[in-house]
């Protein structure tokens, strides 16, 4: 998975993770105490526990993944906490003003309860949970510091505002390209059968449940060529992970026509990990040339995902090269030495994932597709934010962060821990980003509270059809 491991949680957010963490007895709520109103946080918190304070300002949501499990909701003063890795390089002097101001910004809300896994939220009641990014207003609730955090014990549910969510994104230009990691496709054997599966989906029912979901966001995006990342790495028989989803896909739906998709078939793999990348395109829209390309050997081996390249031309335009890549998680498992966790905030890996930028642009110099590197576009989960060091060495080295070059400001694709940031990235060589005319991330799932997704939410909608953001990317060509 290419989420951020629990290396990155400091050890007080361990200890608040904990099951047995909750032991704790609430805060009690003092009679007839008075309330002190709030319009930005105080310069210390500890000044004011046990007194009950009212939020006269909007507290932004900045996390939902403890509500369903502890009653929490995270939220902060002053817009999204971001990723410090995202906006600034890891152990700056800026990378600590991120941290610091995330720690005075960010806060708790509470249901006062010892309960794990309750059925009921109390300060929810009957409303659905809110997105990353909602605004709060008239928060009230008894303050507290536990479980490494300081915390607002509500006294009142909380007043939600209305569920807004945007359609899928428009980008200019007349060739569309778009990148998308499908959070472990799984098909079992492909005939019914297999299941639980690995990863994704444990029943036929919730595969159905999931592909429809991830049909409607690739449907949504109505891209030209799209990157895939964590396909089942199965093949490319009709029993295939991969051309299942084609299939479903192309089918008619919704009273939309059928759709000419294919996809690149590399022979085998590529790569002998458990997941793979793809790579799809519009027949009607753009024909590959020549045979897909892979890098395989040192870290694209046990532990990178192998990278796929295919060049593509539109009409009688030149070569555009795509590689689809999906690099080393951050998780800690059999890490040593340098890929170690550095406590830098980069996670395990990170060496090994540097090592994967230079040689992915090393390799990308010998032109492996054989049709020109003038036009060239990395795209993937790169399990790096945008300051860390995989993503900067490949800036430095001449790619052009797409999100840069169309001056979007604030870009995300993922949420974790309550902070927003980027593991997935999209490269341009200097010739394709004077091409660029416009890119744009769907926030449809990093903002989703997990609820939403396949397993528990409608089918029919494309929300939460992953735990990653999928882009779009506009270019002329």
């Amino acid at each position: 998975m290419p989420a951020q491991r629990l290396t990155l949680l400091s050890a007080a957010l361990l200890a608040f993770c904990l099951p047995d963490a909750y032991a704790a007895e609430p805060a009690a709520t003092p009679a007839g105490s008075e309330v002190v109103e709030l319009s930005a946080p105080p310069p210390h918190w500890q000044a004011l526990k046990g007194k009950r304070v009212r939020i006269v300002v909007p507290l932004t949501v900045t996390g939902t993944d403890q509500a369903e499990r502890f009653g929490e909701l995270t939220v902060a003063f002053d817009g999204r906490l971001w990723q410090p890795s995202e906006v600034a390089t890891p152990g700056s002097a800026a990378f600590k003003q991120v941290v610091s101001d995330n720690a005075r910004r960010r806060l708790v809300l509470d249901d006062g309860s010892n309960e794990r896994d309750p059925k009921t939220i109390s300060w929810l009641g009957d409303q659905a949970l809110p997105r990353v990014g909602a605004q709060l207003r008239g928060v009230e609730g008894i303050v507290d510091e536990r479980h490494g955090s300081i915390r607002l014990q509500l006294t009142r549910p909380l007043e939600l505002p209305m569920l807004k969510r945007a359609g899928a994104p428009q980008v200019p230009g007349t060739l569309k390209i778009a990148a998308f990691n499908l959070e472990n496709l799984f098909n079992g054997d492909g005939h019914g059968g297999g299941f639980p599966t690995p990863r994704g989906a444990k029943t036929p029912a919730l595969l159905q449940a999931q592909l429809a979901k991830l049909v409607a966001t690739v449907r949504g995006l109505d891209a030209d060529v799209a990157a895939l990342m964590e396909l089942e790495n199965d093949g490319y028989g009709a029993e295939s992970s991969l051309a299942q989803f084609v299939a479903a896909l192309n089918a008619p739906r919704d009273g939309q026509p059928a759709l000419d998709w294919k996809f690149i078939d590399a022979g085998q793999g590529p790569g002998g990990d458990t997941i793979r990348v793809g790579i799809l395109y519009r027949a009607s829209r753009v024909a590959p040339l020549g045979a897909p390309a892979v890098l395989e050997g040192g870290p694209f081996g046990d532990r990178s995902r192998v990278p796929l390249a295919q060049a593509f031309r539109r009409g009688s335009g030149k070569p555009f090269v795509l590689v689809a890549n999906h690099f080393k998680s951050k998780g800690c498992t059999e890490a040593s030495g340098a890929d170690a966790d550095q406590g830098d905030t980069q996670g395990c890996w990170n060496a090994l994932r540097l090592d994967s930028a230079r040689r992915l642009d090393a390799w990308l110099k010998q032109d492996p597709t054989g049709q020109g590197g003038e036009r060239t576009i990395l795209l993937g989960d790169f399990n790096a934010y945008a300051m860390e060091d995989p993503v900067r060495w490949l800036r430095d080295a001449g790619w052009r962060d797409a999100f840069a070059v169309a001056r979007v400001q604030q870009p995300y694709s993922y949420v974790y821990n309550g902070q927003s940031g980027r593991l997935d990235h999209a490269l341009l060589s200097a010739g394709m980003a004077k091409r660029l005319r416009g890119a744009a991330e769907w926030h449809l799932n990093a903002d989703e509270p997990d609820r939403a997704g396949y397993a528990t939410g409608d089918a029919s909608q494309p929300w939460r059809s992953s735990d990653h953001d999928p882009l779009l990317l506009g270019f002329d060509l």
